[in-house]
């Protein structure tokens, strides 16, 4: 069964108009798995903000962390031979390697603007793992989502297998539906049992 409204009954409707960095000013290198950032750019502060995963030399962000980074003011990405990138730059390069990269980025970049922490999904079409305000790194995700652009289908298949997994790991699964406009509207996706 599939309920309209969730993020308005469990995440609430308030957007948060602040940077949630405002006193970070990062560089990063553009590389094919994503964007790197040095140590001495404030990899730390951003790892405990719930961005990137740790590298050696460093943090690795995902593209859809990056744009997010970008759009807010934080982070400048360079390219190859020097060149700076730009958001259009960086979205193209996402795409190349996620054909639904745009409705992910969207809605990567709603729930964080809502104060959510958002990690990488587990597989089986499932995005991302969503921690309530508070919880990143104290308590495991409650929310797993699968984005999706609006017009384009989903097998049922592929969404009882998403469901099923999610239910497997006690979470609950969100669709998050990206209409022509570019907003967001989230689905509560559970099981339907007829008695």
């Amino acid at each position: 069964m599939i309920r309209p409204d969730w993020l308005r009954t469990q995440m609430g409707e308030n957007k948060e108009k602040t940077l949630e960095i405002p006193e970070l000013r990062i560089k990063g290198l553009l590389s094919e798995k994503g964007i790197k950032i040095s140590k001495k750019q404030n990899a730390d502060e951003l790892s405990t903000r719930g961005y990137g995963t740790p590298e050696d030399d460093g943090l690795l962000l995902t593209f859809y962390e990056a744009l997010y980074l970008m759009d807010k003011g934080v982070l400048e990405v360079e390219g190859k031979k020097g060149r700076k990138a730009d958001f259009r730059k960086l979205l193209q390069c996402f795409e190349d390697i996620d054909k639904n990269a745009w409705p992910m980025y969207l809605a990567y970049r709603d729930l964080r603007s809502r104060g959510y922490v958002l990690r990488e999904g587990f597989g089986l079409g499932v995005n991302f793992r969503v921690y309530e305000r508070g919880d990143y790194g104290k308590d495991t995700a409650k929310y797993l989502i699968l984005s999706i652009q609006e017009g384009k289908p989903v097998s049922l298949e592929d969404l009882a297998k998403a469901l099923q997994q999610c239910q497997s790991l006690k979470k609950e699964l969100i669709l998050a539906v990206m209409n022509r406009r570019g907003e967001a509207v989230y689905y509560s996706v559970s099981k339907l049992v007829l008695a």
